[in-house]
């Protein structure tokens, strides 16, 4: 999975995506990220701010990874639009 996110609301549906693909609830990833089902909530809506630490806690638990990249230059097509 190689996916590109860029803005809160993109992590977010990122990390929905990868939480349904698993069949989990928000409470079974809440539970696997030592965080509770409203912050799950919170990060996949993406409209609040989240804690760094609780988004790699879910990537963690997703068996995912966080990479720092130079930015490219794309068509300006959200990922919302892409799914």
């Amino acid at each position: 999975m190689s996916d590109l996110g860029r803005t809160p609301k993109q992590i977010g549906t990122i990390i929905q995506r990868a939480r349904k693909q698993r069949a989990w609830t928000q409470s079974d990833l809440a539970e696997r990220a030592g965080l509770r089902q409203g912050t799950i909530s919170v990060i996949e809506k993406g409209d609040k701010p989240a804690k760094l630490d609780s988004i790699l806690a879910v990537l963690a638990a997703l068996d995912l990874e966080f990479r720092v990249g130079g930015r490219s230059k794309g068509a300006g097509q959200d990922i919302e639009e892409l799914f």
